[in-house]
């Protein structure tokens, strides 16, 4: 299992779906536990990123909203969990 870190953005983030909508809250945690256990398979079609995110990857929260992580040998890193990539 790897480290998990949050970026500022991605703290934000979560707190603002925590404030906003609960259950989407929880569906980012179970997004999260699922990241560091298998990052590149599982829930929310996890999906490789090109061009400006290349080597990163985002899994589907809602029609609208990923989740942008990147993977390193001891960390996931994730990125943001709202909106869709660099909105």
């Amino acid at each position: 299992m790897k480290e998990l870190l949050l970026t500022t953005k991605a703290v934000e983030d979560l707190k603002w779906w925590m404030q906003t909508d609960k259950r989407i809250a929880l569906k980012v945690i179970e997004l999260l536990e699922d990241i560091v256990i298998e990052p590149f398979v599982g829930k929310g079609k996890p999906e490789a990123l090109k061009y400006e995110l290349s080597g990163c990857w985002s899994r589907r929260i809602t029609s609208e909203h990923r989740l942008v992580y990147e993977v390193t040998e001891n960390y996931v890193r994730v990125l943001s969990c709202r909106y869709h990539y660099q909105q």
